[in-house]
């Protein structure tokens, strides 16, 4: 699927909205690939996102795939348009036990006003890759919030 952006600047626009997001810092996550429709998120296990019996929180694995394909969405909308999750469905593997999480987020159908996108989570460790969730979302653009 040849995916093009709205916006000239939208790797510009990407990161620098990445960069404000609180929650996202709050949860130690970096952004580490950007492309248009594409956006990669890695979150690394610390005590403080895991549930009791020491896997990463889904919470924590849910909201690195929410932002991934949100990001990977809002790379393709126009300059005048922000992003906001309107519905998503995240289905858990696999415990999320791994020293690092990698969310891929990826644009399914762009559109002008919603577009779909996927994410799957991997847990990374010792050079395996371990698929811990996948998400469906629907991202919707919204006109005259600039992120």
């Amino acid at each position: 699927m040849d995916l093009k952006p709205r916006d000239p600047d939208w790797d510009g626009r990407v990161r620098k909205s990445f960069a404000l997001q609180h929650f996202m810092k709050h949860l130690g996550a970096e952004l580490v690939h950007v492309a248009p429709g594409a956006v990669d998120i890695e979150l690394n296990l610390r005590q403080d996102l895991t549930q009791q019996h020491g896997f990463f929180h889904a919470g924590a694995t849910s909201s690195i795939a929410d932002s991934a394909a949100g990001y990977a969405a809002l790379s393709l909308f126009a300059a005048d348009c922000g992003v906001l999750t309107s519905e998503y469905k995240i289905n858990l593997l696999n415990p999320a036990r791994q020293e690092t999480l990698l969310a891929r987020g990826r644009v399914v159908k762009p559109g002008r006003t919603l577009t779909i996108a996927k994410a799957d989570v991997y847990g990374l460790e010792d050079g395996l890759q371990v698929h811990v969730a996948t998400g469906l979302f629907t991202l919707v653009s919204v006109a005259g919030v600039k992120d």
